[in-house]
């Protein structure tokens, strides 16, 4: 699926690895995200100059998100959108998907079960 492989970023509890597929940002997520790592996920999240403005993180590997999580997926999808662009979630796991659903984000970020199937809808 990757055809570029950015560095890895990390926080106390939280890693990212940036990759890309047909010109698709794909950020692979892995650990928890809260109010003291949040500033590493907006970091990634962020509209690169140039970019592409579509990015599908990869939720599998997380295991925790709190409201400043949700925050900084609103923020990008909102600078993505002013961009012409997109954000999709991917693969996530069953206590993501609860605060996404509790807040009603997937109302507003469409949700897919795999990457495959968010960088191709």
């Amino acid at each position: 699926m990757a055809d570029l492989h950015g560095p890895a970023e990390q926080s106390a509890r939280l890693s990212i690895t940036e990759t890309a597929a047909a010109g698709i940002r794909v950020l692979v997520l892995s650990g928890e995200t809260d109010a003291d790592n949040v500033n590493t996920l907006g970091r990634a999240l962020q509209v690169k100059d140039g970019g592409p403005p579509h990015v599908v993180p990869d939720f599998r590997g997380v295991t925790f998100m709190d409201s400043s999580g949700v925050d900084a997926l609103a923020a990008a999808y909102r600078a993505s959108e002013a961009a012409d662009g997109w954000v999709r979630l991917a693969a996530l796991t069953a206590p993501i998907q609860r605060v996404v659903e509790l807040v009603g984000l997937d109302s507003v970020i469409s949700c897919y079960p795999t990457p495959p199937q968010a960088l191709t809808a």
